[in-house]
């Protein structure tokens, strides 16, 4: 198990991108959260297995068909223990 944290940039507010992501988490067995950040982009910190982080970072460079993503950044963070996933 491990976690990350990726920002992505692009058309992802109001496109359902966060619930789109928690869609995916649910079904990937991720926990974390996925927020809106002020400056327009979205953050995802995501925990999970190795397979299922690297499933969930390829869709995240897709998004939900609405969005267009630009870039994804992504950095490896010390495990954190999330009940469920959560979008605010």
């Amino acid at each position: 198990m491990g976690c990350r944290r990726f920002v992505v940039s692009g058309q992802v507010q109001g496109v359902w991108f966060r619930a789109s992501t928690r869609e995916q988490a649910a079904r990937l067995g991720i926990t974390g959260h996925a927020v809106n950040l002020a400056d327009g982009r979205v953050e995802v910190v995501a925990c999970g297995t190795d397979v299922a982080l690297d499933e969930l970072a390829a869709w995240l460079t897709r998004g939900p068909e609405l969005a267009r993503v630009d870039k994804v950044t992504s950095e490896a963070l010390a495990e954190q223990a999330f009940a469920g996933f959560r979008t605010g």
